[in-house]
C-alpha cells in the first residue's frame, strides 16, 4: 500500500544537527518544509538531562551502529552511538560546543571546497549561537543555539583536578577553546540552557512546531530518493509498514549523517556503478565517491579507580579537556584532544572500576579512511560500516603518544586526593608495544564520523561546494558527511554551521 503525503517546498531527511538548522531557516523564510526522521520524538527525560547521556547508549534512541570486524584491531567490531530521535546525535552527545581550528576550514578549501574557508564559515557559527557571555569577535548572541560556560560552583572537583594536573604537566591554561587557538587545558563550553540539553531540535525547531508551514514525520524509514529525468522529486519512506511518498516542489536535502546519507544515496542508485550492480540497483548517477572517505575521531580510555565515589555530576559529565601534539602532528595545529570523563567509561565496553573516572586519550587528525557500503538494497538492513581503524600506523603512534600524555597527567599531585590506582591499562603496562596492543584492544569512538559524501570538485566528490549532488538536480546533502576531513574538534557545531550555510544556498535559488 502506498500513500501520497502532502507536497512541500522542501523535504529534509533527518532531524539532526544540520537538518534542524535548515528546517528553521526555511520556515522562517516562509517556505513549507517536511522533515522526515527515523527515530521517535525526543521524549526520554535522559535526552534533556545534561547527565543523562550514558543511559541513552544502546537505547531505543540510539542507532547502536556496529562496525564491521576491524582488520587492524584483531577482528574487533566497534560500537558507534548515533542519535535516532528528533535532534539526531545532538540529542545523544556530550554537549561540548567546539568549532575547530582556522586551518581545518582553510584546508577544506585546499581540498576543493571553495567558499568554506574559516573567514567564510565563522559568521555562520556566530549566526546560530546565543552565547551566555554575549557577542564579541568570536561568539554570537541572539541565535537559536544557547552556549554557556560551566559555572564555577557546578564544576566537578575531579574535573578541576584534571585541569590543574594538565597545567602542572606543561599544558597552558585556556578559558575558551573557540578563540584564536585550540591549545590549552580548560573547561568546556556547552550546549545547555536552564539546566537542560540544548539539542539542535530543541534550539531550532521546537519553538516553531506550531507553524503550519512545518510538517514532521517520525518513525519513518527512508527507502530512497525518487529521481525523474535527472531531477530528485520525492522521497519514498515507510511508517509502520505503509509506504509513503513525500514530494518536493523545490529541493530535497539529505541530512541523515555520515552513515545514513550515503546509504540513502546508494539505495537511490547514486554511487559506484559496480557496487550498485552487485545489489541490483539501477544506476541513476555513477558517483564513485559515495561512501568513501569515512573517518572518525578516536578515543582510548585510561581508567582510574578512586578512593571514594566521585561526586555526582551537576553538568555534562565531560567538563574539561586539553589539546596537545603527538609525534605525528603536522603543522602548528594540535592533533590530540584528551577528554576528562568523571565516570568510568571503558571505550571497549569492557571492565571498569566500581568507582572512578576516565581520562580519555583522543586523536583528532586521523589519517585512516574507510567506507560505507550496502549489505542489501533493503532499507531495513543496516549498511556495512568499515572505518578501517589504525590502517595508517601514524594514527596508532599518535594514540600511543596520547595515552602516554594522559597517564602523565593522571599521575600528577592534583589527583592525589582522588586516585586510588590506575585501573587500565594498569601499572604493569609500560612499553610502547604494550600500549599499542592496549590501544588496539580498547579503541573506541569520539562519535564524530564524517566524510562519506565529500564535497569538492574532483571526480570522487559527491557534492559540489554548494552541497548539490553531482549529476542529480534538486538534491543536496548537508551534514557531517560532506566534510572533506574532520575538524580538530567536536562535530556538532560544525554540522549546525553546515546546515546554516545549506539554508542560505537553498534560499538563494530563484
Amino acid at each position: 500500500m502506498t500513500e501520497l503525503t502532502e507536497v512541500a517546498d522542501y523535504v529534509i531527511v533527518g532531524a539532526g544537527s544540520a537538518g534542524s538548522a535548515i528546517a528553521r531557516r526555511l520556515v522562517d523564510a516562509g517556505r513549507t518544509v517536511h522533515v522526515i526522521e527515523a527515530g521517535a520524538p525526543d521524549a526520554d527525560p535522559n535526552i534533556h538531562s545534561p547527565q543523562g547521556w550514558p543511559a541513552l547508549l544502546m537505547s531505543d534512541d540510539d542507532w547502536a551502529v556496529m562496525t564491521t570486524p576491524q582488520q587492524h584491531l584483531g577482528g574487533r567490531a566497534l560500537y558507534w552511538p548515533r542519535g535516532k530521535t528528533l535532534g539526531g546525535s545532538s540529542s545523544l552527545n556530550g554537549m561540548i560546543y567546539m568549532r575547530g581550528d582556522r586551518t581545518d576550514y582553510d584546508g577544506w578549501v585546499e581540498a576543493g571546497a571553495e567558499g568554506w574557508s574559516w573567514d567564510e564559515v565563522q559568521p555562520y557559527f556566530r549566526k546560530s549561537e546565543d552565547h551566555a557571555d554575549g557577542a564579541d569577535e568570536h561568539h554570537g548572541a541572539g541565535g537559536p543555539l544557547h552556549v554557556e560556560r560551566i559555572p564555577e560552583d557546578h564544576r566537578n572537583p575531579v574535573a578541576a583536578a584534571f585541569v590543574e594536573a594538565a597545567i602542572a604537566s606543561g599544558i597552558p591554561a585556556t578559558d575558551d577553546f573557540n578563540r584564536d587557538t585550540l591549545d590549552g587545558a580548560g573547561f568546556n563550553h556547552t550546549t545547555t540552557k536552564d539546566g537542560k540539553r540544548a539539542s539542535a531540535w530543541q534550539a531550532f525547531v521546537a519553538p516553531i512546531l506550531d507553524n503550519p508551514a512545518l510538517a514532521v514525520t517520525t518513525g519513518a524509514l527512508v527507502h530512497r530518493v525518487l529521481v525523474e529525468d535527472g531531477a530528485a522529486v520525492g522521497v519514498e519512506y515507510s511508517v509502520d509498514g505503509v509506504v509513503h511518498i513525500a514530494r518536493a516542489q523545490a529541493e530535497i536535502v539529505l541530512s541523515a549523517g555520515a552513515i545514513g546519507s550515503p546509504a540513502v544515496l546508494l539505495r537511490s542508485g547514486i554511487g559506484p556503478r559496480a557496487h550498485l550492480d552487485e545489489h541490483g540497483i539501477a544506476v541513476v548517477a555513477d558517483l564513485p565517491g559515495v561512501g568513501e572517505n569515512l573517518h572518525d575521531h578516536l578515543l582510548v580510555s585510561v581508567l582510574y579507580e578512586s578512593h571514594d565515589p566521585v561526586p555526582a555530576g551537576r553538568w555534562n559529565l565531560l567538563e574539561s579537556q586539553l589539546y596537545a601534539r603527538s609525534s605525528q602532528a603536522e603543522g602548528a595545529v594540535p592533533d590530540l584532544q584528551p577528554l576528562f570523563i568523571h565516570v568510568p567509561y571503558p571505550t571497549d565496553g569492557g571492565a571498569a572500576p566500581a568507582q572512578g573516572y576516565t581520562i580519555a586519550a583522543g586523536i583528532v587528525r586521523p589519517y585512516s579512511r574507510g567506507t560505507i557500503r550496502l549489505a542489501s538494497s533493503d532499507a531495513a538492513v543496516p549498511p556495512l560500516t568499515d572505518p578501517n581503524v589504525f590502517a595508517d600506523e601514524r594514527d596508532l603512534e599518535a594514540m600511543v603518544d596520547a595515552i602516554e600524555l594522559v597517564r602523565g597527567v593522571g599521575a600528577q599531585e592534583a589527583f592525589a586526593p582522588f586516585r586510588k590506582a590506575e585501573f587500565a591499562p594498569g601499572p604493569e603496562v609500560t612499553t610502547r608495544e604494550e600500549l599499542r596492543d592496549f590501544a588496539r584492544r580498547t579503541v573506541g569512538t569520539y562519535h564524530h564520523q564524517v566524510g562519506t559524501c565529500r564535497m569538492g570538485v574532483d571526480e570522487k566528490a559527491v557534492v559540489d561546494p554548494q552541497l548539490r549532488v553531482r549529476e542529480v538536480r534538486g538534491l543536496r546533502v548537508a551534514d557531517a558527511s560532506v566534510m572533506p576531513f574532520v575538524p580538530s574538534a567536536n562535530t556538532n557545531a560544525p554540522s549546525i554551521m553546515i546546515g546554516e550555510r545549506a539554508a542560505d544556498f537553498l534560499l538563494a535559488v530563484v
